[in-house]
């Protein structure tokens, strides 16, 4: 434990970045990246606890703007995020991590039930827990997720792990050549500038319950464990 910088993290992945130059479904080199990756820090003795969207799959806003009631769009989504989080699993355990999926809407056949002291009790064994559909309710992202699951285990830090950037950038990089990037903010800059680090809501929670977020690319091999071990990669933003 003495390279990491972190006991406890959740990681974020984005839906999309299961997906690779695809965009839709789940690209098997890079879950099996990732996985690695994962498992690089778990060696190291961190904690993890991972957070995963579902846009690979489905994305709500779409069935939204398709006529579909939004909360029923939203539970199509859920489902989404289990989807990637039972293939995450099981690239773990091939991996030989222990790995135990929690589902905020319970199907017992698949997963077990999110409950917190459970999640910590698996994550105090040395087991990757992975929180899958959402936070069990529609009009919440799975960056919303993120930020709640971190404030109830006391995770030290969210590591929003991004397949399109590498950090926060003042305006899209991809379109905007001269746009600049950070190497800290705070929660409040995010806010008023609004910033595509997080919804609105995550970026509260996380600046009340001051938890930090390092925003990196996962993109590259061994970025999780430069994270995790201080280098200083990415965007780091703050409550302060």
């Amino acid at each position: 434990m003495s390279d990491a910088k972190y006991r406890r993290v959740v990681l974020k992945l984005s839906g999309e970045a299961l997906a690779g130059e695809e965009g839709f479904g789940i690209k098997p080199t890079i879950i099996q990246s990732i996985a690695k990756q994962v498992k690089e820090i778990s060696e190291l003795g961190v904690e993890v606890a991972v957070v995963v969207g579902g846009g690979n799959i489905w994305r709500g806003k779409i069935g939204s703007e398709m006529g579909m009631d939004r909360a029923n769009a939203d539970y199509m989504g859920m489902l989404a995020t289990v989807m990637n989080s039972l293939a995450l699993q099981d690239s773990l355990e091939n991996l030989g991590i222990p790995t135990r999926v929690q589902t905020s809407i319970e199907m017992r056949q698949v997963a077990e039930p999110y409950i917190r002291r459970k999640a910590i009790r698996h994550l105090e064994k040395g087991r990757v827990v992975i929180f899958a559909a959402g936070t069990g309710n529609p009009y919440f992202s799975t960056d919303t997720t993120a930020a709640l699951r971190a404030a109830e285990i006391e995770a030290d830090v969210i590591l929003m792990a991004k397949n399109n950037v590498d950090g926060v950038y003042s305006a899209d990089p991809r379109v905007d050549a001269n746009a600049e990037k950070y190497e800290t903010l705070t929660y409040l800059d995010v806010l008023k500038e609004g910033l595509a680090v997080m919804d609105s809501t995550a970026s509260s929670l996380c600046m009340d319950n001051d938890i930090p977020l390092i925003v990196f690319s996962v993109m590259e091999e061994g970025n999780i464990k430069r994270v995790v071990t201080g280098e200083n990669i990415g965007t780091i933003v703050r409550g302060k």
